[in-house]
């Protein structure tokens, strides 16, 4: 058995497992910003204001409050900037209303309709699948570079790592359904 052919492997299996996580993590990150019945913080996290001449987030320009179920408050700390943060809101093309006194941004969420509901679950089913190829690609690769690193070690060993990436693979794909389908519970919920 050739050790150093076995670390590499081991390495392989690491590396493919910690590529799997970013991508679920990933996951997480955009099923946040898909709209349930409630408001979130979420919703405007990721978008980018121009401030100072540099495209900033809006968590690092104001304070995102969800204070009601519907209502996600901008408190904007340099009041020069609100004009600019709600032009971001805008244009981020998540159909966000935000509506500025002068001194707070208030994005009202209506309700959600069925029809709305189930074009949400459509998107986050969409990204769901994306993130699932992405999976399959990790395992592929892990698979293929396995193939290639398996220089002085047995077939039944390379067959042993190559069933371990499939195992880990299942997992990721069941862990990523059951995100679908907490997201598809919450969107559904009235």
């Amino acid at each position: 058995l050739n050790t150093m052919a076995s670390d590499e492997l081991d390495l392989i299996l690491e590396d493919t497992k910690e590529k799997m996580q970013k991508s679920l993590e990933d996951l997480f990150r955009v099923m946040r910003q898909i709209r349930s019945g409630r408001a979130s913080t979420a919703l405007v996290d990721d978008i980018r204001v121009e401030v100072y001449g540099q495209p900033t987030l809006i968590n690092q320009v104001a304070t995102v409050g969800v204070p009601e179920a519907r209502l996600i408050t901008i408190d904007v700390w340099d009041k020069a900037n609100i004009q600019e943060v709600e032009k971001a809101i805008q244009k981020s093309g998540r159909n966000l209303n935000p509506q500025n006194d002068g001194s707070l941004i208030r994005i009202n969420l209506p309700e959600l309709t069925e029809e709305r509901r189930r074009e949400m679950v459509k998107l986050a089913k969409q990204k769901v699948e994306d993130h699932k190829v992405s999976i399959r690609n990790i395992r592929r690769d892990g698979n293929d570079s396995i193939k290639k690193s398996s220089d002085g070690v047995s077939e039944d060993e390379v067959r042993g790592y190559q069933d371990e990436v499939q195992k880990v693979t299942d997992g990721y794909i069941k862990r990523i359904d059951e995100v679908f389908n907490n997201k598809e519970k919450e969107i559904m919920t009235v």
